[in-house]
């Protein structure tokens, strides 16, 4: 088996990745396809079709291109350098999840790793593929394989040096590489991230309900929100960190040293007041290369205005009336249920 050259590892230190960590496809736990389709057979996925519509393609590495034969995982601090739940209790601000204070990650590393992918590549003769987060891969299967972390009882990756804020890239190639140790689970009896959920989005350790998690609420649902949840919502506009920020081995987390990573001040703690007064164009400049302009301006308002009904507070009644006549159907509902909330 190759191994990678001097070259290929100094320029992977240099773009700011933690890595590389290697796993033989082959070796890809046959547990992940077991979990991922308990997942979908029981409709965790809620409106997220493309997860079934993908699913046979999920299982595997090789479903999704036969001749891979190697995974290089690697990862990319994003750790926040203050603690993400401060604002949960503050009802006049927005929390926004951390990943989302700053320039979209898809960006930022693609560009990086097709730069070490193109190295790989020449150096080797070989055949890549460059992912993040985009295509039917089980990326954090494959990164516990190859040793950068383990996924916790709340799904998500977990690394000893880093805690729960590193993002995965992938590269895929044809070439066989030497692979690195394998991860343990770590997570022991603590259960921190389940307790915390303020949706109880986990039926039980190591399994998603994706229609209760606020991250999917906020993000991929696109109409109306159950009454019930958004009321547990408080002011999470965008995504949810308590799962994540939780976590005791974060106590090892170092801060993000990639500036377009680091949170802009102006999205720490962005007042409710003024994310509801935005309009379209507003929402498209302040939000102008960040993961949230994706989710589109109405689904942003229809998330703003539920947690101004979360505040109670009748200072932003005003604000919320602005939207009772809204052409989306949603965003007006959301208005009139966040007036309601407050008056009653």
């Amino acid at each position: 088996m190759s191994t990678l050259s001097k070259r290929v590892l100094q320029r992977i230190d240099k773009l700011g990745f933690i890595g590389p960590f290697i796993a033989n496809t082959q070796d890809t736990p046959k547990l992940q396809a077991l979990r991922l389709s308990h997942f979908i057979g029981s409709g965790y996925h809620g409106t997220m079709n493309w997860m079934a519509e993908t699913e046979q393609r999920r299982v595997h590495p090789n479903q999704m291109w036969p001749e891979a034969r190697t995974a290089i995982l690697l990862g990319m601090n994003y750790g926040p350098d203050i603690d993400p739940l401060i604002t949960l209790d503050q009802s006049d601000k927005a929390t926004i999840s951390v990943y989302a204070r700053n320039k979209d990650y898809h960006d930022l590393m693609k560009g990086r790793l097709k730069e070490i992918a193109g190295l790989i590549a020449h150096e080797h003769e070989a055949e890549v593929k460059v992912f993040v987060d985009t295509a039917p891969l089980m990326e954090k299967p494959l990164a516990q394989l190859a040793g950068l972390g383990w996924q916790g009882k709340h799904t998500n990756l977990v690394n000893r040096d880093y805690g729960s804020w590193l993002f995965i890239g992938s590269i895929l190639t044809d070439v066989e590489l030497t692979p690195t140790k394998s991860e343990i689970d770590h997570c022991g009896s603590c259960r921190a991230c389940l307790d915390i959920c303020p949706t109880d989005a986990f039926p039980t350790s190591y399994q998603l309900d994706a229609r209760r998690c606020i991250s999917y609420l906020t993000i991929e649902h696109a109409g109306p929100i159950d009454h019930e949840l958004r009321a547990q919502m408080g002011n999470r506009i965008y995504g949810c960190d308590d799962c994540l920020a939780v976590c005791p081995w974060n106590k090892f987390a170092k801060t993000a040293s990639e500036i377009k990573l680091k949170a802009r001040e102006d999205l720490n703690a962005p007042t409710l007041t003024e994310l509801c007064q935005l309009d379209e164009t507003g929402f498209r400049t302040l939000f102008s290369g960040s993961p949230i302009k994706r989710i589109g301006w109405h689904r942003f308002i229809r998330n703003v205005l539920y947690a101004i009904g979360n505040s109670k507070n009748p200072d932003l009644i005003d604000v919320a009336r602005s939207h009772l006549d809204s052409s989306d159907p949603v965003v007006k509902e959301a208005a009139e249920w966040a007036i309601a909330r407050i008056t009653h």
